[in-house]
């Protein structure tokens, strides 16, 4: 063929493969062959007419006042879109009752003025096979969650964005017998996962920047201080604290948390990067893996607690921690097989803590409240009597940097007292082996218990 021929045919598959974009355009699909969003009303008429299929969202803004809910398998939003919700009482995505639904690369906002609200950003509930990936879910400040997981199978959160989840709340703990108190705080999650199995949460960012942890913020809002207070004290409030009506922990909420103890099982948490935190990582689970992720600035960077078994801590960054970095410890629901008739035991531990780096241990935000008594590595008895202790932990590899030591600062101490500390008595947690560990003395040494810390 001549090279006027070949050029004559290259010619009309170009200007046929022009005519085809517009034409699937004008019929309200993307370039891809999906439907588009922009072609119909509303983002909700596009979701009803099309039930099973991928929506593509173009770039722009998409205003809604009532959530977008999907229920039917294989369904799904996808593209460059910006999805704004001004109802602050409903979610922006509802998702129900279905398998393989994806959300993929839209961003998912409220508007200056409605941003605090009592819902989520993304709820999802009953679902099987759920992907959420490269999604950003910006200043949706809710008490709840930004993203949230619910009885759900087998789901992938990766590569998202959750930045200024947190708002001014008040933490009501009057219900049960426990606390008997409300006070107001700063609360707030990121990403919540509950009654999961199989949850994969990979190479997301969780960040905040609005409401940190400041004396100002704290003068302000009335942190910490009682708004209500029961007849009776509860059962693990300590007297002080009942009778000055006031508590420190005022910094509520986590970056990540997985619970329902009894329930969540077989989670992967890795490479995510945490910032601004209350608390980095919270579990609340059986078999999870938490490994390569990076919590900076969290006045707790992880803990495992209320029935955490079998939890491997491998090879993460904890940098600017102030209360504990790594804390593993029983909680009120943690109990032995047959108690009140229970048949299932509900323990913490066996679990292993290695190769994971604690810098600059002190230096947060919330120094100031926590002060030069924050742990490193606590390890802690139950908050009941009924509590099973915390047993066979190993806790090897790891190195607590303290800034002022290595650079060979003796007139700066540390800021911790132990780097480590064991309860003693029948009650504290037992077959503790460490090993290979570099742990730089606090004020107080390196432990309140003898160890082997080769």
């Amino acid at each position: 063929m001549e090279f006027w021929e070949l050029s004559f045919v290259n010619y009309f598959r170009d200007i046929s493969a022009v005519f085809v974009f517009l034409f699937l355009a004008a019929a309200g699909f993307s370039d891809d062959g999906s439907v588009s969003v922009a072609t119909y009303p509303s983002i909700h008429d596009a979701v009803k007419a099309n039930p099973g299929r991928m929506l593509y969202v173009p770039s722009g803004e998409y205003r809604i006042d009532e959530k977008i809910r999907f229920d039917a398998d294989h369904s799904g939003l996808y593209g460059p879109g910006r999805i704004v919700q001004t109802n602050p009482e409903s979610p922006i995505i509802e998702i129900e009752h279905a398998e393989n639904v994806v959300l993929r690369d839209i961003t998912l906002t409220r508007p200056e003025g409605k941003m605090e609200t009592d819902v989520e950003g993304i709820l999802a509930a009953d679902c099987r096979e759920l992907r959420i990936e490269n999604v950003r879910i910006l200043d949706n400040r809710t008490r709840s969650a930004a993203l949230s997981l619910r009885d759900c199978d087998g789901a992938r959160i990766e590569n998202c964005l959750v930045r200024n989840y947190m708002k001014i709340a008040v933490d009501d703990r009057t219900a049960g017998p426990n606390y008997g108190y409300a006070f107001r705080c700063i609360d707030g999650t990121g990403i919540s996962v509950r009654a999961c199995t199989g949850t994969v949460i990979r190479g997301n960012r969780v960040i905040e920047k609005n409401l940190l942890p400041t004396p100002e913020i704290k003068e302000k809002y009335g942190l910490g201080i009682f708004v209500k207070k029961n007849a009776e004290k509860g059962k693990i409030i300590a007297q002080k604290t009942w009778d000055e009506e006031y508590v420190n922990n005022w910094h509520q909420g986590s970056a990540i948390i997985v619970t329902s103890p009894e329930k969540s099982d077989r989670t992967q948490i890795l490479d995510n990067t945490i910032e601004n935190a209350a608390q980095g990582i919270d579990l609340h689970c059986d078999h999870v893996i938490l490994s390569g992720n990076i919590v900076d600035n969290a006045f707790i960077g992880m803990k495992a607690m209320h029935g955490s078994r079998n939890i491997l801590i491998l090879g993460n960054q904890f940098i600017r921690n102030d209360l504990w970095s790594i804390g593993l410890m029983p909680g009120a629901p943690s109990r032995a097989a047959g108690f009140e008739d229970n048949p299932n035991a509900n323990v913490d531990g066996g679990s292993v803590i290695a190769n994971n780096i604690v810098s600059d241990f002190g230096y947060g935000n919330a120094h100031w409240i926590w002060g030069d008594d924050g742990v490193p590595f606590k390890f802690d008895t139950g908050q009941l009597p009924h509590n099973p202790p915390l047993s066979d932990v190993v806790v090897s590899g790891n190195i607590l940097y303290d800034p002022g030591r290595e650079a060979g600062r003796k007139d700066v101490p540390p800021r911790y007292r132990y780097a480590v500390v064991v309860p003693q008595g029948p009650d504290g947690p037992r077959n503790l082996r460490f090993s290979n560990n570099i742990f730089p003395p606090g004020r107080s040494g390196i432990s309140n218990a003898e160890f082997d810390s080769n």
